[in-house]
């Protein structure tokens, strides 16, 4: 038995963001990124989903009116 370990990519407003620790959780991940991206400290995980090898997760934005 063969196990291939898949390459994950984190993707936000179309922008590649690498996986730098593999070892991390999603959210922590997501949670790395809040320094660049304040807006993405909510963003729901969608994923993954397999595209081209790779573990594609995408952080989303929840829309909602505020007030």
């Amino acid at each position: 038995m063969e196990v291939h370990v898949l390459e994950r990519e984190f993707l936000y407003k179309g922008v590649r963001l690498p996986d730098t620790t593999p070892t991390m959780t999603p959210e922590q991940v997501r949670d790395t990124y809040t320094l660049l991206y304040p807006e993405i400290a909510t963003a729901a995980i969608e994923g993954p989903e397999t595209i081209a090898g790779r573990l594609v997760y995408k952080f989303v934005r929840a829309i909602g009116a505020k007030g």
